[in-house]
């Protein structure tokens, strides 16, 4: 038999938590944000806090399975050696549902921010292009993804922390009133949708076998991303809302560049809006990074086609998982909806982070970080926030469930049928 494929560690806790800080900060914070006030109103930064609350117990679950189990993959791996290879699979398929649809939404985000600045130029082949582009970065090898992350990661935030210091000369406290015009309801369904804006924090479990150290650098890589990335999206939600209101932003597609403008600086707007098209930019590398590396986990593992569990000879990467990714996301942005794919991909994941945590709470006590309560917790507050989330997500998401079963239950036992149980 020919070796298992392998995976060379190249990622430090630099890298690492700028894949988790490039996987976070993005279109949750340019573009949902807007979506977000519209259902919360000034609340938002409360939907925000919550949201960063339910994702802290999740993320402690993630990482004291990192650190047991550091193997690509992911929740994935957890939940197939922890609970049974269904609910592995279960949690691969979702991570892939929901992140095929976030890479869609995030290419039209990239798109329509161009599109400010060259309005001549159609949209979906903005986005096209973009998508293109980094499937071809991914494609040619991670260790140039990694860099050209890193570089990304570090122009976003200088962005948003110049948005934050210009924008606090413009602030008007009259503009957060009234606080919660829909109450609680309004509240709790903008918390279920700005989880969207953190369900990358676990991204480099994905790619655990290609982390140096990973039992002590992806809980820490994973902690630091979503400490760092919570504070941003509170400072910027809160500066947003001062300068231009939450009716404002709640119409627009660019909530971030439209706030900006309220100060009349015109290269202010230009910053704004070639930031945000780098944050979507970032954010879609490690999408694709991530999905092309559960698809090549899962295919090494006989749950998807083998053909997706080959390395390519010369640039070490899954080079047939990352051509089916971006073939199923280019079809994706061509009929995308952004509310509707924030819902849907945010039902996945939360849902991929139930798993997580069901999977934690059956970790052997002498392999557990944290009180058995902590997954618990997670577990029902992944459950609380999916039943704020509107009917259509639910019913794309169990169609999701369903096929994904369909393909487990009946399809992948007869092409494998000596599938390893």
């Amino acid at each position: 038999m020919s070796p298992r494929p392998v995976l060379k560690r190249e990622i430090g806790l630099f890298g690492a938590t700028a894949l988790g800080i490039g996987a976070i900060i993005g279109s949750g914070i340019f573009v949902v944000t807007g979506i977000v006030a519209g259902i919360a109103g000034p609340a938002m930064v409360v939907s925000i806090l919550i949201a960063g609350a339910i994702a802290i117990f999740s993320a402690m679950s993630v990482a004291e399975l990192a650190a047991c189990l550091p193997e690509e993959g992911g929740t994935y791996a957890y939940a197939q050696t922890l609970i049974s290879p269904f609910a592995g699979f279960i949690a691969g398929w979702m991570w892939i549902f929901s992140n095929i649809f976030v890479g869609a939404a995030v290419s039209l985000g990239f798109a329509h921010y161009f599109a400010t600045l060259f309005p001549s130029i159609p949209v979906k082949g903005i986005a096209v292009a973009i998508c293109l582009i980094f499937l071809a970065i991914n494609y040619l090898g991670l260790k140039g993804s990694v860099l050209f992350n890193n570089l990304l990661v570090t122009a976003k935030v200088l962005i948003l922390l110049f948005f934050i210091a210009f924008g606090m000369g413009f602030f008007r406290t009259g503009n957060f009133t009234p606080f919660a015009p829909e109450g609680s309801a309004g509240v709790l369904s903008g918390a279920a949708l700005i989880f969207f804006a953190y369900i990358g924090f676990a991204r480099v479990t994905i790619m655990a076998e290609e982390v140096k150290d990973p039992e002590k650098t992806i809980p820490r890589s994973i902690f630091l991303a979503l400490g760092i990335s919570t504070v941003f999206y509170l400072l910027v939600s809160i500066v947003a809302t001062g300068l231009a209101g939450a009716p404002a932003l709640a119409g627009s597609g660019s909530p971030l560049a439209d706030a900006i403008a309220i100060t009349g600086s015109s290269w202010a707007g230009i910053a704004i809006a070639l930031g945000a098209m780098v944050a979507t930019a970032s954010v879609l590398l490690t999408t694709i990074l991530g999905i092309s590396r559960i698809v090549f986990s899962m295919a090494r593992s006989q749950d998807l086609p083998l053909l997706f569990g080959r390395i390519h000879p010369r640039f070490c990467t899954p080079h047939y998982a990352i051509s089916a990714t971006g073939a199923c996301m280019i079809a994706a942005l061509l009929l995308a909806d952004l509310t509707l794919v924030v819902a849907v991909s945010t039902f996945a994941m939360l849902f991929y982070y139930l798993l997580a945590n069901i999977a934690a709470f059956r970790l052997p006590g002498d392999h557990r970080r944290y009180p058995r309560a902590v997954p618990v917790v997670g577990a029902l507050s992944c459950i609380g926030l999916m039943v704020f989330l509107n009917a259509e997500s639910w019913v794309i998401g169990c169609i999701g469930l369903l096929i994904g079963g369909m393909w487990f239950l009946f399809i992948r036992k007869n092409s494998f049928p000596q599938h390893s149980q």
